[in-house]
């Protein structure tokens, strides 16, 4: 066992992010490990969907091309390689890697960890992935290994595998893993914890913004950490960014996980100098009896039309067509018909676009035919028998396979978590022998609220940040204070009922809210706003990305004393 900090780095936050990161990474200072962060809900859909074109695909090419000239550079300085980049295949991209490192004459030992693809008892699924915990990486780098690769492990698997094999941690070492938990949360989303996508991006001057760095955790022995960034890059990292991050597609006080329950409650962050943030005092609890699954299935078949409407009457001229396409449609309809009107019109414009709102109409159905030649033909039929300057942005197609997302739990030991080491071994990863129920905790006490005084109607924006996410079909809305005042005002400003009068699409969902004092933080839970899930495109910003912005944008009477 060491007492030195592990310097774990990140250089993907998803598939399709910057593909020279893992170079710049490699360069601009001392690491010991690299992770990569490839899937999201919707990745694992696009990779199961490659895979029924050719079996021998399911993994990220694109780590492949990232790692071809820095693989040798990745040897050279000793850097461990983490990531998830195996997807569907991880045996597959291990094999890849191999062949990669024998034509480039670079000797390094490639493991994967599987046992996490439940595809074949799921029947109907394209895909079934487990969430894996971090031991089977962790069982791969003691033995050896300088490239880890995964399949669905959770995004904080990549620091805590890690941060157990270099520390000697066990599976009820529970307050160090959570701690690992925390800064591995903040790492998986790459430079959304160096300021990218940051709420108060403002204050900031533009040129630090423009390619922010990637982050790096400092971890500790005991499982606390300092979140900073190679010197020299762009972005930032202070409190209000780990703040954000921490908040991103979380729910309550408990962040459950197949290694260990995290107590966000617990987490506390100090700012340790120019773009360095301690994270500390993060509690653990026993990970509960059962795995997360996560199911993605074909949904069925939808299409889209967007209509263009143009000048005066917008509401008469959408009134109009709808009535038209529900007529052209009535002999066979689509099972799921959804419009919607984004009134982007100003009057007395001074551009055609700016007096234009838009209007449009989206249809599902099982049967590839109700969407697809029907709704085309419905539309374009109306090219001169509908209202004044019809025109839409593109012509409908024939209609496209959408995806679901579901979640699913099952006893950790219906899972064959294994760790397949470089020398081809094959090691079997044990269930955690203490697990608990994960029930909520109690609601913790508020702050004073502020003495009355004079408010003002402002943006809620103006005193508090926010950053939102999509976890299946709901989403989470992070809200946070930066001063302790305005902690104080928002605790009891905006409650459950609040929340729902300023987004008026959660007026008739179930929203929990999970106050996080340590944090001054509220973090909302919207249930079904996302239908079923961002494959499925129910809603304009499928993924929930800016609802945090939509509910910063709304007014609310502020006191005086916070603007």
């Amino acid at each position: 066992m060491t007492a030195a900090p592990l310097r774990i780095g990140n250089f993907s936050g998803f598939y399709g992010d910057r593909s020279d990161a893992l170079r710049e990474m490699l360069t601009g200072g001392d690491l010991d490990v690299l992770t990569g962060d490839y899937l999201a809900e919707l990745t694992m859909l696009i990779l199961a969907r490659d895979r029924l074109k050719d079996p021998s695909a399911g993994y990220a090419r694109t780590f492949l091309r990232q790692l071809e000239d820095t693989l040798g550079l990745a040897h050279e300085k000793g850097v461990r390689i983490v990531t998830n980049a195996g997807g569907l295949n991880p045996a597959g991209l291990a094999d890849a890697v191999r062949e990669l490192a024998g034509r480039l004459g670079i000797p390094v030992r490639v493991a994967h960890v599987e046992g996490d693809d439940l595809t074949a008892r799921h029947p109907g699924s394209l895909a079934a992935h487990a969430y894996l915990g971090g031991f089977g990486i962790a069982e791969c780098l003691r033995a050896g290994a300088d490239v880890v690769v995964t399949g669905r492990v959770t995004d904080a698997a990549l620091v805590t595998g890690p941060a157990a094999a270099h520390f000697g941690w066990k599976p009820d070492d529970h307050d160090r893993l959570a701690g690992a938990v925390a800064a591995g949360h903040v790492l998986e989303c790459g430079a959304q914890a160096t300021g990218g996508n940051y709420a108060f991006f403002t204050e900031r001057d533009p040129r630090d913004l423009r390619r922010p760095g990637f982050p790096l955790a400092e971890i500790h022995p005991d499982g606390s950490s300092v979140v900073t960034k190679h010197p020299g890059t762009g972005g930032f990292v202070d409190v209000g960014t780990v703040t954000a991050q921490l908040l991103y597609e979380t729910g309550g006080a408990r962040y459950a996980g197949p290694d260990v329950t995290a107590r966000l409650d617990t987490v506390t962050l100090t700012q340790d100098g120019p773009d360095r943030v301690r994270i500390e005092g993060v509690r653990g609890e026993a990970p509960p009896s059962t795995l997360k699954v996560g199911r993605n299935r074909l949904g069925g078949f939808r299409n889209e039309v967007v209509l263009v409407l143009t000048g005066l009457d917008i509401e008469a001229k959408a009134a109009l067509v709808k009535e038209q396409m529900r007529d052209a449609l009535a002999a066979s309809p689509p099972a799921d018909v959804r419009w919607e009107l984004a009134r982007t019109d100003r009057p007395d414009a001074g551009t055609e676009e700016t007096a234009s709102a838009l209007l449009r109409l989206v249809v599902r159905d099982a049967d590839q035919q109700k969407v697809g030649r029907v709704l085309s033909g419905a539309a374009i039929e109306l090219a001169l028998a509908s209202y004044p300057g019809f025109h839409v942005v593109a012509p409908p197609g024939k209609g496209s396979p959408y995806g679901v997302f579901e979640d699913v739990y099952v006893p950790h030991g219906d899972v064959d978590h294994v760790a397949v080491l470089h020398d081809g071994r094959r090691i079997t990863v044990d269930p955690p022998q203490d697990t608990a129920v994960l029930d909520a905790v109690p609601s913790p006490a508020l702050p004073e609220p502020l003495p009355p005084g004079p408010t003002a109607r402002a943006p809620l924006g103006r005193v508090a940040g926010a950053r939102s996410g999509d976890k299946g079909g709901n989403a989470n809305v992070g809200v946070w204070a930066r001063t302790d005042d305005a902690w104080r005002w928002l605790a009891h400003a905006l409650t459950v009922e609040r929340f729902r009068e300023l987004i008026p699409e959660a007026r008739d969902l179930p929203v929990t809210r999970h106050p996080l004092p340590n944090l001054r933080a509220l973090n909302f839970v919207v249930e079904g706003i996302l239908g079923e899930g961002v494959a499925a495109q129910a809603r304009f910003d499928p993924q929930a990305k800016a609802l945090g912005e939509w509910l910063r944008s709304r007014h609310a009477d502020i006191p005086e004393v916070l603007l």
